[in-house]
């Protein structure tokens, strides 16, 4: 074989040197690219309900207790919750919603933390609540506008004075949210 150009022999050896960084960086993209595949979802599951039947007995009353009904009720949603994971419970400082949310946490043995729906930061809310099974209780207003910030949409109204049975159920997957209403009379 005969001589090479200096410049020719400079860029071969440039080559050869740096090839195996090259195919360190491919096979490093390659790795990322499995890691990122193999991820787990991150699920955040948000159940959202109104507090129960109130007594109606003062309608001077701004902070009514429940009602038997609504005592009732109360119970039968500690055992729809029975079987659910949940890692939090949230309702706002009232007596109605407060006396929803006991029964379950009493069964869970998880504290009601307060929430305040005017002064809520809905992101820093689903942050703190990344990878978690939460429920809200709040109210005929307050548990659809919740729902539609974690949702991001503006899909629920608020709901009928008499509705004390909705369930809206708010599955963020990765970022990407689901919902769905059940009714449970």
């Amino acid at each position: 074989m005969g001589k090479l150009p200096k410049s020719l022999k400079t860029l071969v050896f440039t080559c050869l040197l740096l090839a195996p960084f090259i195919v360190g960086l491919v096979g490093c993209k390659q790795d990322d690219k499995d890691i990122e595949i193999n991820k787990e979802p991150v699920v955040s599951t948000f159940y959202l309900i109104r507090h129960s039947e109130k007594d109606r007995s003062n309608p001077n009353n701004p902070d009514p207790e429940l009602e038997q009904k609504g005592l009732d009720r109360a119970i039968r949603w500690a055992e729809v919750f029975d079987h659910v994971a949940l890692d939090a419970i949230y309702s706002t400082n009232y007596e109605r919603t407060t006396m929803t949310a006991a029964p379950t946490s009493v069964k869970k043995d998880i504290d009601i933390a307060f929430y305040d729906p005017n002064s809520l930061d809905i992101e820093d809310f689903k942050l703190q609540n990344r990878g978690k099974q939460v429920l809200i209780v709040g109210h005929s207003n307050t548990t659809p506008n919740f729902a539609n910030g974690l949702l991001g949409i503006e899909k629920y109204e608020a709901m009928d004075d008499d509705d004390n049975a909705s369930l809206f159920i708010v599955r963020i997957v990765d970022g990407q949210a689901t919902d769905m209403r059940l009714k449970l009379d």
